[in-house]
């Protein structure tokens, strides 16, 4: 199961209790965090004289980097599922290469790396958390660790959105507090377990997952 969305839509926060969430309905889950390194490379940049990673590696070479490094993530904990037999929760997935690929102008190397990422199935569930880009600015900055453009941000928020894969996504309202959006995604949870679905480690390399209806956030009364 994946949580994909913007930086400060809160993926971190929610993947940790939706693993909990699993495992408490037995189904033993792990967190996994498949980053794509981009935060440690800004601080190596940083004690280079450099202002970020791109400006470290060009954004072509970035984004290069970056898709490795979440290639080789989450390789690791499909591999791990596969050993331990538990669920693994991700705390991005696939889809967020794609989605930064687009957001940062790269369009031209997607193909490529849709062609390398084809090798891992689709999550039984991908929750996709939306937030307002001003809302996640704020937040980013209140954490103060890491900054991102107010541009940047909403960019990277229509990507998520134009993405192919889009249609297949559960969105939840992640500007909602946080204690709400976890109860949310708990109750999408249950309507796809109450459905007669079951948790699995992993899928063969290719399988499509069965996709259940959930009824989005929007359509509620």
């Amino acid at each position: 199961m994946a949580l994909i969305g913007i930086d400060g839509s809160g993926k971190t926060t929610q993947a940790y209790q939706l693993a909990e969430a699993l495992t408490a309905a037995g189904h033993p889950a792990t967190y996994h965090r498949n980053a794509g390194g981009r935060r440690w490379l800004g601080r190596v940049a940083h004690r280079l004289g450099r202002s970020d990673a791109q400006s470290l590696l060009g954004r072509d070479g970035m984004l290069l980097v970056e898709s490795v490094l979440r290639w080789l993530a989450i390789a690791m904990t499909l591999l791990g599922g596969l050993c331990t037999g538990r669920v693994a929760v991700m705390d991005r997935y696939a889809a967020c290469q794609y989605a930064s690929l687009r957001a940062h102008g790269g369009h031209r190397w997607e193909r490529m790396i849709r062609a390398t990422y084809r090798l891992f199935p689709r999550p039984q569930l991908t929750f996709l958390l939306t937030v307002e880009p001003t809302e996640a600015y704020r937040r980013i900055e209140r954490r103060g660790t890491d900054h991102e453009s107010l541009g940047f941000l909403a960019a990277a928020d229509l990507a998520y959105r134009t993405l192919p894969e889009y249609p297949t996504f559960v969105p939840v309202d992640a500007d909602l507090p946080a204690e709400e959006l976890a109860r949310e995604i708990r109750e999408h949870l249950n309507a796809w377990l109450t459905a007669g679905n079951e948790p699995t480690a992993t899928l063969p390399a290719g399988a499509a997952a069965p996709v259940t209806e959930l009824v989005p956030l929007q359509a509620r009364p």
